[in-house]
């Protein structure tokens, strides 16, 4: 059996071998609104690059970042002829994780915008870090690890290992600023589900309103609204919520990646009966093209080439019919697959045929 075929069975029946109520945390398949993480950007300048930083002829944005920063220090460069290439020109970026407290550290991204040729070694000066309200949460600064290798010779040629121009600093920034949610304060918050679904939103519903009768309500697929109830305080009523179990429900689904040739189905994938036979049909051209010689002492003609070609029609017996019956579990139709001993991509078409047909009750999504 060939290795992206067993990995595709694989798959399916690992699925086949699970419990039918197999159930998850509240936890692990919703989003509690509100808490999340927030992106931060900023502009800063890395220096104490060794000669692999940005040319100020081919960045102004770097000369003239440079030119102020240095003017903020006391330096009046305005009028010099400056052709550093230790430093360089970067895009500095953060997560604020949800709760963060003023001081606390978190790690950052740092992006060469010019020609820099490395990061390497270089030192971020201070950058203030804004969010979407530009507004700054947190100061970043540091030393530049980019895990990558780089090197050059005087001929021109080169290697390199990785992405010298682009690193991180771990826990390279200061959270200045906290984000102003207060979750205590809070008398009601939505549970976001990842995979909408009308039943799995339901039996959240159910499964809290059987622990705290009344403080759960399932407003559409994707929302669960819940309020702690009188006399407990939002965050120990969520600490409780999130660890009840409930078992999740989906659409049928088959996945299929064309590119590496991986296939997945979804548990609840059944089949209307239905016949399925597959053969292969190879044709084959072989081109042997022969030299035509013009006859010896001849004055006339010329040396050509002859073309021949040799086609060959090689259609593979099909294998018997291989029947599925209506209503065919998971496991029925990976094993009804597998009798007919094709390749993952004859699979693939296969599927789509009985889709087709309409004897697959699933949706097809090929990524």
């Amino acid at each position: 059996m060939p290795l992206r075929l067993f990995a595709a069975v694989l798959l399916a029946g690992a699925l086949c071998a699970q419990p039918a109520s197999a159930k998850s945390r509240i936890k692990d398949i919703v989003e509690f609104e509100g808490v999340r993480e927030n992106m931060l950007v900023g502009y800063g300048i890395v220096a104490g690059l060794n000669g692999t930083g940005d040319s100020l002829r081919n960045a102004p944005f770097t000369k003239q970042s440079l030119e102020a920063m240095l003017e903020r220090l006391g330096v009046n460069t305005r009028d010099a002829n400056l052709n550093t290439k230790n430093v360089a020109a970067v895009m500095v970026t953060a997560r604020l994780p949800a709760f963060a407290a003023t001081g606390a550290q978190i790690d950052t991204s740092v992006s060469a915008m010019g020609d820099a040729k490395s990061l390497l070694g270089g030192t971020l000066l201070v950058t203030p870090l804004l969010g979407a309200d530009g507004q700054a949460y947190a100061v970043a600064q540091g030393t530049v690890q980019t895990g990558s290798v780089s090197a050059g010779g005087a001929s021109g040629s080169s290697v390199s290992k990785g992405v010298p121009t682009a690193g991180r600093i771990a826990s390279g920034a200061l959270v200045e600023r906290e984000i102003g949610f207060q979750l205590a304060n809070m008398t009601q918050l939505r549970l976001t589900l990842r995979n909408p679904d009308f039943t799995t939103a339901r039996r959240i519903a159910d499964v809290v309103n059987s622990s705290f009768p009344g403080t759960a309500v399932a407003e559409n697929p994707t929302i669960v609204a819940v309020r702690p109830p009188a006399g407990q305080d939002m965050t120990s009523y969520l600490a409780r919520v999130e660890n009840l179990s409930v078992e999740p429900d989906g659409p049928a689904k088959v996945v299929i990646d064309e590119v590496a040739g991986v296939i997945v189905m979804g548990d609840a994938v059944r089949l209307s009966t239905v016949a399925i036979q597959q053969g292969n049909l190879t044709i084959t051209v072989r081109e042997s093209p022969q030299v035509s010689q013009p006859a010896p002492f001849s004055r006339t003609g010329e040396t050509a080439v002859t073309p021949q070609s040799d086609v060959s029609v090689d259609e593979e017996k099909g294998r018997q019919f291989v029947t599925v019956n209506s209503g065919a579990s998971l496991s029925s139709l990976v094993s009804g697959l597998n009798a007919l001993g094709v390749t993952p991509r004859d699979m693939i078409s296969i599927l789509q045929t009985i889709k087709a047909a309409g004897a697959l009750q699933a949706e097809i999504e090929v990524m």
